[in-house]
């Protein structure tokens, strides 16, 4: 048993409402520079549709991930060595911009420097590539909100590989069930990107699994866009560099959620540590059967509360506060404990560490349509059973398609619904409805508590990384560095604004432009431009310079400036600090 921590997620589907907050805020954060125009870390899908970019879970056209071959060990999808370097200066197997889709902006000068007149002035979209006028025709959410409509959907390729079983489906979506699909970047256990890469520049962190790229190693072959299949590997073609989500690694390490989960509308997404065991990835990733892999990958995972793995840990070096947090995690309740989370298309074998809830709520709709009460436990079972589409449909998606798993997780969601209503209309509870679902009441009370009322620290159980690691948390950044231009290793904007972009270390983030956006006119104004308090970015914290008139000692004598605040506490002087430095504790 080598046992490592791998940081997770798990997203509540139900909880979803397509709001694109996640996706805007991840944009602002991370890909707000040239070269990213069309890069979306964070991405929110309407299902059923195409996908961002179209038909990327197609994979006999794009062949992301791995398979069995005929000796039935794993193999890339795409090829190994020898493909590779047959096909390493025309890769073939890429989205083109016409499946992401051509950046624009707005020839906004039009509007603000039009004179008076008679029509009223229109700002035509101009292409972010080539600059030309261009008409738009796709985006990374164009589908949005379209589940029902036949426009697009008919090339979901989930649903052709439905037909293709014969297990036809009836376009009549409005009718049936659509949901919204937030998608991020895997951090996969077994990740084909970094298989894929030929300058072996994307790594996966030994100490949180956070799987990043090294932008010095990176040669910008693109063979790890081709190798994901879930198309989260991007490629700047300003920079020439392979780029792609980071599991907001500088709030990671310090505690704090990703950006997506704090600005998260509603509350839907999870982030813990999980344990697994490494030796067995490889085993799991294996298994002959697709069906079987949703099974072996939830083996892999183990249990932090095992005493021998809990000496396997510290064995392995792993903090005993990792391990605790490991105890506490809502992905290990999710998962292995109630089993509600399921892994998104595990068949690519990939073993991806970004789960999913189903969403139940299509199914409560089409009861309610019935005039029937919708959250009476038999009526639910009733239709989880009956409904002829989100079952084989969420299967296809999450576990291979095998119905059984869903089923099993649809049941208990709705077992949920129907026990938390008799306690909360003041009924005594139904015990027997959690032992349908093979729970007992506690788990079931407990399951609720988690899904529906959990606090912020419940939700997010993220152990801070220790100043004993601080040294080599650095040279890994410096390793990942961003210190391309306009990254946030170089001077000027970065992305977490312009502040980030100072020569500190990546890998700690300090928050140093808190101190510049108190007292900037914009949230990203450059040092020693006039400036003035800006309270709406104000987190609230000490005294932000500028806030009130200074105090008068005397007509002969000037104020004295203050020290910025870079402590990230709003303390002011020469005690405060950038950053991480040395022994210095990370909180």
């Amino acid at each position: 048993m080598r046992v490592m921590a791998q940081m997770a997620m798990v997203m509540n589907l139900d909880k979803c409402i397509g709001c694109h907050t996640c996706s805007v805020t991840c944009k602002q954060a991370w890909t707000n520079r040239s070269g990213t125009e069309y890069v979306w870390f964070n991405n929110v899908e309407t299902k059923p549709g195409l996908g961002y970019p179209r038909t990327y879970e197609d994979q006999e056209k794009w062949k992301g991930g791995w398979t069995l071959n005929k000796r039935g060990r794993l193999t890339l999808k795409g090829g190994g060595r020898f493909q590779k370097l047959l096909t390493i200066f025309s890769n073939p197997k890429l989205p083109s911009i016409d499946e992401y889709y051509e950046p624009w902006t707005y020839d906004y000068a039009t509007l603000t420097d039009a004179p008076a007149q008679e029509h009223t002035p229109v700002a035509r979209p101009k292409s972010l590539i080539s600059g030309k006028d261009m008409k738009i025709e796709w985006s990374a959410n164009w589908d949005d909100d379209l589940g029902g409509s036949t426009a697009n959907t008919h090339r979901d390729p989930i649903l052709e590989k439905l037909d293709a079983v014969g297990k036809s489906v009836k376009f009549e979506f409005e009718q049936t069930f659509m949901f919204y699909l937030p998608r991020i970047c895997e951090h996969c256990l077994n990740p084909s990107c970094a298989a894929s890469c030929p300058s072996g520049a994307i790594y996966k962190r030994a100490e949180d699994g956070i799987v990043l790229v090294d932008q010095d190693r990176c040669r910008g072959w693109r063979m790890c866009v081709s190798g994901c299949p879930y198309k989260k590997v991007y490629f700047n073609h300003r920079t020439g560099k392979a780029e792609k989500c980071t599991f907001c690694f500088p709030r990671i390490e310090v505690g704090l959620p990703t950006v997506c989960s704090e600005t998260c509308v509603g509350r839907l997404r999870y982030i813990g540590l999980v344990l697994y065991d490494a030796d067995k990835v490889l085993e799991a990733a294996s298994v002959p059967d697709d069906h079987d892999l949703y099974e072996a990958q939830r083996s892999v995972l183990l249990d932090p509360f095992d005493p021998e793995v809990v000496r396997e840990a510290e064995k392995a070096g792993i903090p005993r506060d990792w391990v605790d947090a490991a105890q506490r995690s809502p992905i290990h309740a999710l998962i292995n404990r109630f089993k509600v989370a399921l892994p998104l298309h595990p068949e690519y074998r990939t073993m991806p560490m970004v789960w999913y809830i189903p969403p139940l709520s299509p199914v409560i709709d089409v009861v309610k349509e019935t005039g029937e009460d919708a959250e009476d436990k038999g009526n639910l079972f009733a239709a989880i059973d009956a409904l002829r589409i989100p079952v084989e449909y969420l299967a296809e998606m999450f576990t291979a398609g095998d119905v059984a798993p869903v089923e099993g997780v649809l049941k208990k969601l709705a077992a949920m619904r129907s026990y938390m209503r008799d306690i909360n209309m003041g009924r005594d509870p139904d015990g027997s409805i959690p032992e349908a679902v093979g729970m007992t009441e506690e788990e079931m009370y407990d399951m609720y508590r988690l899904l529906a009322i959990a606090k912020y620290d419940e939700r997010y159980v993220i152990p801070s990384a220790h100043a004993e690691q601080a040294h080599s948390l650095e040279e890994l950044a410096t390793e990942c560095s961003l210190d391309y231009e306009g990254g946030p290793g170089m001077g000027g904007s970065g992305p977490f604004g312009e502040g980030s972009g100072s020569p500190t270390p990546i890998a700690v983030e300090n928050f140093q432009m808190l101190a510049d956006r108190q007292t900037s006119d914009t949230m990203a104004a450059p040092a020693g431009k006039a400036s003035r308090v800006n309270l709406l970015s104000w987190d609230g914290k000490g005294t932000p310079s500028g806030l009130f008139p200074p105090k008068s000692q005397g007509p002969e004598q000037v104020e004295e400036p203050t020290t910025p605040d870079t402590s990230g506490d709003g303390s002011t002087g020469e005690g405060g600090t950038g950053g991480l430095t040395g022994g210095a504790d990370f909180r």
